[in-house]
């Protein structure tokens, strides 16, 4: 009896000796497919990947050939920005602005700003034209070169080749007409003058002027502001302010009477 519990005890034992040496087996077969699993790549995925980078070499080199692309056009635009501009067009744009600045100024125009007028303004006075009052005001003194006239503060009779005007101190004195500036002076007589040049052998003397507002040889046109009445000279203390108008033609005076408006 006791041989025979032996003996399948150990049949037993040979039963689960044999059942672990199989697991034994199975599980290192298991672990070294693993790793033979994972030391090889997807055949799949490695094309998945070849594919990935052809797609992005084929993406880089497009986008250099665009870059190619647009370098000629880049230079053409450069090279357009550059070109010369087309002459007639800048000859218009150059008279434009010329016209703006010239609207924006003629209010108030500096001296010397018709220095430049010499093709726009024509020098055309006639006797059948009729000039402008330098200032309004009565006369004064007549022209007189017939005979003799008073003069108060000379207290002497004596030829007047011009008209003298009333006018306040400080008042506006006005062009005739159109004109350009032959020259500027002063003496004791008339102080401070212009004397213009009307174009056809005509000529006009503005005196006993102050802050005068235009330069020699600068083009004026008529009713343009010459300057201001100044304070009488010592030849006109009893007449008072006034402007010393003068007229001549060729030289040889004539009555500013006949000609004003």
């Amino acid at each position: 009896m006791k041989e025979k519990i032996n003996q399948m005890f150990k049949d037993k034992l040979f039963l689960v000796m044999l059942v672990l040496g199989l697991l034994t087996i199975v599980a290192a077969a298991g672990v070294a497919t693993m790793q033979r699993g994972a030391g090889e790549q997807n055949p799949y995925m490695e094309m998945q990947d070849q594919d990935q980078f052809l797609a992005r070499e084929e993406v880089a080199l497009a986008g250099d050939s665009d870059a190619r692309a647009q370098e000629p056009e880049t230079e053409a635009m450069v090279e357009e920005s550059a070109a010369p501009e087309n002459p007639d067009t800048a000859v218009k744009e150059q008279v434009y602005e010329a016209s703006a600045r010239e609207y924006q100024t003629q209010e108030a125009r500096p001296a010397g700003a018709g220095l430049e007028a010499t093709t726009a303004l024509v020098l055309d006075f006639t006797d059948a034209q009729r000039l402008g009052w330098p200032v309004r005001g009565n006369v004064i003194l007549d022209y007189s070169m017939d005979t003799t006239i008073y003069f108060p503060t000379l207290d002497q009779y004596k030829c007047n080749p011009a008209l003298v005007i009333q006018g306040e101190v400080s008042e506006p004195v006005y062009a005739p007409a159109n004109a350009r500036v032959l020259s500027q002076g002063i003496n004791e007589e008339i102080g401070e003058f212009l004397t213009l040049d009307l174009g056809n052998g005509y000529t006009a003397v503005c005196g006993q002027l102050k802050e005068v507002a235009v330069v020699e040889g600068e083009y004026l046109e008529k009713g343009q502001l010459l300057g201001y009445v100044a304070e009488p000279t010592k030849y006109y203390t009893i007449e008072g302010s006034s402007v010393y108008f003068e007229l001549a033609h060729d030289g040889e005076s004539i009555d500013p009477l006949d000609y004003l408006e």
